[in-house]
């Protein structure tokens, strides 16, 4: 098989292959941007494999980088980009099921794509456009199958994440599981334990916002690799993501896994997903999804709940009401929105500085708790925020409140 045509990227990235080849090697475009070429999908990475070892691809170009030169790849500059190039080879028994105790570097492309995962990643793509298919890729894209190269107990075995990056590769693609491969995974979904939950997280959460997401969803749960992953261990909980309507998808990262949290049981996102590792500001946003969401079953937005917890965690919440065909009221949200004066309370008319100056409150709790109930007044429509009506404001208050000048 050949292809016509090539994607601009590949094209630019032609004068690397050519200028290898030229100099005595083989060079081939690698990996998932074949795939995703084939499969007329947008590509995003243009990775090079080479028979040249590191020492004579540095020699071949001026300008390169050691990126990780001991596993053969040398990161090259030339023709207006950064591409990584690496040389072909074999690896040795795997550490821990995720990394392998050594690297053979080796001439032969064949000895190369055999350590790849899936056969639909294991396509190299000539300069003239020819594409090589060792292992059977073609055939399973046009079925739209999911099939290891080789021995999937070997593949597995060498690295588990390969397991869940099956589950993501059925989620974007909407490929099915092929049975050997499938009882494999199953086999060796107890491997996971071993491998770190940061890994794991990007593809659970690639799985996730993917367009077919139930369908590898739903192969997380055939496959009971649901135990080994933090916080998973309801299988009944889980299985209800999968009585949303069949061509749902979610929004956004932090919509998935809020709901999913709130599937799990968690009211605060941060109890879950300290557990696998994410940043401060993603568990934030997703308690924010999860107390909105709580508010929500409890009856309408308020405006102080647009304002603390922000349009898009209710919005986000509102989505998750439709899906489920309960009453949404996303024009409540909208009318909140256009109401609210201010986003935080920088955007206050005036400061607490300014109010101690004007009536010669010393500096202390009290002016703090002022403060955030002209705050509160603002938020909720009682107050308008001017300086003059913060002031008559305060006016009013102070009398209520005990103040030391």
């Amino acid at each position: 098989m050949r292809v016509e045509k090539m994607p601009a990227e590949f094209v630019k990235a032609l004068p690397i292959l050519q200028k290898i080849r030229n100099s005595g090697y083989e060079a081939y475009f690698v990996g998932g941007s074949v795939r995703d070429v084939l499969l007329n999908r947008q590509i995003h990475d243009v990775d090079i494999a080479t028979s040249a070892y590191p020492a004579e691809t540095k020699q071949i170009f001026e300008h390169t980088i050691d990126i990780g030169i001991e596993h053969g790849t040398v990161l090259v500059l030339e023709a207006g980009g950064e591409y990584e190039v690496t040389t072909f080879r074999t690896e040795d028994v795997y550490v821990d099921y995720r990394r392998p105790s050594h690297v053979n570097f080796v001439r032969k492309l064949s000895e190369d794509l055999l350590r790849r995962d899936f056969t639909i990643n294991a396509f190299a793509l000539a300069d003239d456009g020819e594409v090589i298919d060792l292992y059977g890729g073609l055939a399973d894209l046009e079925a739209r199958i999911l099939r290891a190269v080789g021995n999937p107990t070997e593949r597995f075995n060498e690295d588990a994440l390969r397991i869940m990056r099956g589950l993501r590769f059925a989620a974007v693609l909407n490929f099915d599981l092929e049975s050997t491969t499938f009882a494999s995974m199953k086999e060796h979904a107890h491997l996971l334990s071993k491998i770190s939950i940061e890994r794991i997280f990007i593809e659970l959460d690639k799985l996730l916002i993917a367009d077919f997401w139930q369908k590898g969803f739903r192969e997380l749960l055939a496959i009971e690799a649901y135990p080994y992953l933090p916080g998973f261990s309801d299988r009944t909980a889980l299985g209800t993501l999968l009585t949303l309507s069949s061509d749902f998808k979610f929004t956004t990262a932090v919509q998935a896994w809020g709901y999913l949290a709130h599937q799990l049981g968690y009211s605060d996102g941060k109890f879950l997903l300290k557990k696998w590792k994410v940043s401060r500001e993603f568990s934030t946003a997703v308690s924010k999804f999860l107390t909105a969401y709580d508010k929500r079953l409890k009856g309408d937005f308020s405006p102080e709940d647009l304002y603390n917890l922000g349009k898009s965690s209710l919005t986000l919440v509102e989505e998750m009401f439709a899906a489920q065909n309960l009453e949404t009221n996303f024009e409540q949200i909208s009318a909140l929105d256009a109401q609210l004066q201010i986003r935080n309370k920088k955007e206050i008319a005036v400061s607490a500085g300014q109010i101690m100056t004007e009536f010669g409150i010393q500096p202390g709790p009290q002016i703090g708790q002022l403060f955030h109930q002209i705050e509160l007044e603002i938020v909720k429509g009682h107050l308008q925020n001017t300086p003059q009506h913060i002031f008559d404001y305060v006016k009013k208050t102070l009398g209520e409140l005990k103040f030391h000048k």
